[in-house]
């Protein structure tokens, strides 16, 4: 296991397109979507309430432009570019967040403060870089033994109708704690990190750990005051501790898929893990505003990096 740190990362010249996009974050935006999605909605006891909250994303996301559909049992929320600006046959990064919640959880962190920065995130490319190879899944069930992203990724992505370049699964986000103390370390991880609960972390895999590397050198870019930290696991750890895999990152490594998931660390600095006191009242809003900028920058950094030239 590595822990790296984005203060360690060398800064690359910041794109100044990309400076301009990640400017029109505003946390004002993403606290009106953790209002509307922190509610219980978990899919067996509360499914009215699941469902309203699946079709809502739905129709922001086709409100942005998106092509958007409903995805196999659990109605998956599943967005790319329209028919005619990016190709099908690209090769696509994937933001996915799932959108379920525990049973009689507002879920204001788990996940609504992910929906808002995966919708933010969509919201930002339709309008700076429209036409990009990146596809959004919001997926359903994750409280439910990662149900919907492991069907996602068995039918979807096993019979080629999507491919991944990439996947950023987004799993907490939102819970920032500024006091010595706040942050615990998940038992069975012999690693260190700061005693504050001010950070991002960023979980990378053998497959994935370019993927937390150009993370950490984005951070250090376009947001050298925001600290992120990156553990990689390599020679299978990850299948031997099962803190490791909690999250719909974990169907996409079984698949063999580079993929990383972006977390405030969930109860180990969360009190208001999985209680009803999950509520939008308890979020840092800049602190998500700062992940959601560096989510983007990733994001178009990745675009352009893998660009191919048209003839």
């Amino acid at each position: 296991m590595l822990v790296q740190h984005s203060t360690n990362a060398k800064a690359s010249v910041p794109d100044m397109a990309i400076k301009h996009a990640i400017d029109a974050v505003s946390a004002s935006f993403l606290r009106e979507i953790v209002d509307v999605v922190a509610i219980p909605r978990h899919y067996e006891q509360e499914p009215e309430n699941n469902r309203l909250t699946a079709h809502w994303i739905a129709r922001q996301l086709h409100s942005y432009g998106y092509e958007t559909a409903f995805q196999g049992d659990y109605a998956n929320v599943v967005a790319r570019a329209r028919e005619g600006v990016a190709s099908r046959a690209d090769a696509c990064i994937l933001i996915g967040a799932h959108y379920d919640s525990v049973p009689g959880c507002p879920g204001a962190d788990d996940n609504a403060s992910a929906v808002a920065a995966m919708l933010a995130c969509a919201k930002v490319l339709a309008e700076h870089a429209p036409g990009s190879p990146v596809g959004f899944v919001s997926f359903n069930r994750e409280e439910d033994g990662l149900l919907g992203s492991s069907d996602f990724v068995e039918r979807v992505v096993a019979d080629k109708s999507m491919t991944v370049r990439e996947a950023h699964v987004l799993e907490m986000i939102g819970y920032c704690d500024h006091r010595p103390a706040s942050q615990s370390i998940p038992p069975g991880l012999p690693i260190k990190v700061p005693d504050a609960g001010d950070f991002l972390g960023v979980l990378a895999n053998k497959d994935s750990t370019a993927i937390a590397s150009a993370i950490l050198q984005t951070a250090s870019t376009y947001r050298p005051d925001f600290p992120v930290l990156s553990l990689k696991v390599y020679g299978g750890i990850e299948t031997l501790v099962p803190v490791l895999g909690r999250s719909d990152h974990a169907p996409f490594w079984k698949a063999g898929i580079p993929a990383v998931m972006w977390t405030d660390t969930s109860e180990f600095r969360n009190h208001h893990y999985h209680r009803e006191t999950d509520t939008p009242d308890t979020l840092d809003y800049d602190f998500l505003r700062a992940i959601t900028q560096i989510l983007i920058a990733t994001v178009l950094g990745s675009v352009e990096k893998h660009r191919t030239p048209r003839h």
